[in-house]
């Protein structure tokens, strides 16, 4: 069955967005992750894809024309399939010059054609339909964390109805239009796939059965969700860590949103922690600041010679982690270049700038700072493998891993060579907290050129890293090291910093990444060339 592709919701503002190009064309197959087409927005230029598999049967907006959030882009289908019907059905709740013609025409040509639509639907002025957004570029389904709004509520087109917990970020979705939330299709907890059908929102008593059978054909064809599965074996029963009242309870107990979803990943009832926010409200800084009183805890409570466990759900951000870094490590022929970097002169000149900087200088910036230097020198390093083509960027924009409870996100530094080390500083220590907080919007962890994972900090001498899609190399960074060197005949103490840098060999060769791993020593181990 043919499939509409609607323009996704890209960003927290986005109100429409711009075809910037298009990857494949009408008649090409297409497979569910393809990116299909490149679309900019307000704050990015991100990729489209279709999430289902297919021909590509249509294309309703051609390249630099724009289109509204939710409108229809393209048709995937099966090949040779009739589309007109999806078409028609857009038209009519949307209805534009060309497409009252394209109605006009099919009513005089096939108006009894369509003997299973059994039921009206409502026009878009009488019920929307609100749909799972595309929040990140990397996204194939969001959870839902919180409703904000009930059945029954007036809404307006820029209220927050719901929070959404994607692979990267906890984000709000709106209506973007005014009414009563006529239906929730997704409750609390659980995930709903991108473009997916999760509230409807129209005129208070407008019938929504059309829309719901529609929805309720499309899931009967697919498979359910699965119920999680309990264990009742008597010896595991006791194993829940959890009252069985403790969601209700803490439902009723006044708490931000933020502070209800950390509660619920680190286990923690919000009826034992005391609230700091307005009126007794807790807030996050609450639940990070909270420590138990000394009680053992049930999910850690074992039985001597008794075999447990526990199943840890997987959050959305870890299931992306793991498919896409699978996908990177066995389809990019990885290899791995090794270098000793002297940082006594990098440690001299960081005190020195520290002494005088409005911000902290890390070494890790100074070590974002000297990539995109080097970069600049070896544009064959800052590339792209696209299949049948490699792309050689002309920008240069370094993001730095970022680990935290749920997964591995990297925010990016945008056009790392144009800014100071000062500039960066600040910049990554936004970032970085913005990513420990979930706070990060799509165009912070989007757009990378190049990425740096650095344990030096976790106390790591060296070890080798899985390049982070779309770049063809990533940097791992290991801790600095006081080590016994010879120098000129003698046995000298140097602070030595050992760097890792993983290849893509279909874009990098090794001659290639030993050059610019040269480049990269250079700069570091002589800080001013880096200000020059």
């Amino acid at each position: 069955m043919a499939e509409v592709i609607r323009m996704p919701l890209l960003s927290d503002t986005m109100k429409e967005g711009v075809i910037a190009e298009w990857h494949k064309k009408v008649g090409d197959k297409v497979k569910a992750d393809d990116v299909i087409a490149e679309v900019e927005t307000d704050k990015a230029t991100m990729d489209v894809m279709p999430y289902v598999e297919g021909t590509l049967l249509y294309i309703g907006v051609k390249k630099g024309e724009a289109a509204p959030v939710n409108g229809v882009i393209a048709i995937v289908g099966k090949k040779g399939e009739d589309y007109q019907a999806l078409l028609d059905a857009e038209q009519h709740d949307h209805p534009t010059d060309k497409g009252k013609q394209a109605v006009k025409a099919e009513k005089t040509t096939a108006a009894d054609s369509q003997p299973e639509i059994k039921k009206e639907k409502p026009s878009s002025k009488e019920a929307t339909v609100i749909r799972m957004p595309l929040l990140s570029d990397t996204m194939k389904e969001g959870k839902i964390l919180n409703w904000l709004k009930k059945e029954g509520d007036d809404v307006k087109a820029d209220d927050a109805i719901a929070e959404v917990e994607t692979d990267k970020a906890t984000m709000e979705v709106m209506p973007y239009v005014d009414g009563t939330l006529l239906h929730i299709g997704v409750p609390a907890g659980k995930a709903a796939k991108v473009n997916q059908i999760i509230a409807i929102v129209g005129k208070k008593g407008t019938d929504i059965s059309a829309l719901l059978d529609e929805k309720d054909e499309k899931s009967a064809s697919g498979s359910q969700p699965a119920e999680e599965k309990s264990r009742a074996t008597p010896s595991n029963a006791a194993q829940a860590a959890t009252p069985p009242h403790q969601d209700s309870d803490d439902e009723r107990v006044k708490a931000s949103p933020l502070a209800k979803k950390m509660a619920r990943e680190k286990g923690i009832s919000l009826s034992s922690v005391t609230g700091t926010g307005d009126g007794g409200r807790i807030i996050k800084r609450d639940i990070e600041n909270y420590k138990p009183n000394a009680q053992p805890s049930a999910a850690v409570a074992t039985t001597p010679g008794q075999e447990s466990y526990t199943d840890i759900p997987l959050t959305q951000m870890r299931k992306t982690v793991a498919r896409r870094l699978s996908e990177s490590k066995f389809s990019a022929p990885h290899f791995y270049l090794k270098m000793s970097v002297k940082m006594d002169d990098a440690i001299a000149a960081r005190k020195t700038m520290n002494a005088v900087s409005p911000v902290k200088i890390s070494f890790n910036d100074f070590i974002l700072k000297a990539c995109a230097m080097a970069l600049r020198q070896h544009p064959e390093v800052n590339s792209s493998w696209m299949g049948d083509f490699i792309r050689q960027n002309n920008h240069i924009s370094v993001g730095t891993a970022v680990a935290i409870p749920e997964g591995l996100i990297v925010p990016v530094i945008k056009f790392t060579d144009t800014k100071s080390l000062a500039q960066i500083a600040q910049e990554a220590g936004e970032l970085i907290e913005k990513a420990r907080n979930k706070k990060l919007q799509p165009q912070e962890f989007t757009g990378n050129t190049f990425t740096v994972s650095n344990l030096g900090m976790m106390d790591i001498d060296d070890f080798t890293a899985i390049i982070n899609p779309p770049d063809s190399c990533i940097l791992a960074v290991g801790k600095i090291n006081p080590e016994p060197v010879v120098e000129n005949g003698e046995v000298v103490v140097r602070h030595i910093l050992k760097i890792t840098l993983s290849c893509d060999h279909r874009v990098v060769d090794g001659a290639k990444g030993a050059a610019f791993l040269q480049t990269l020593k250079s700069y570091i181990e002589n800080p001013v060339t880096m200000l020059v």
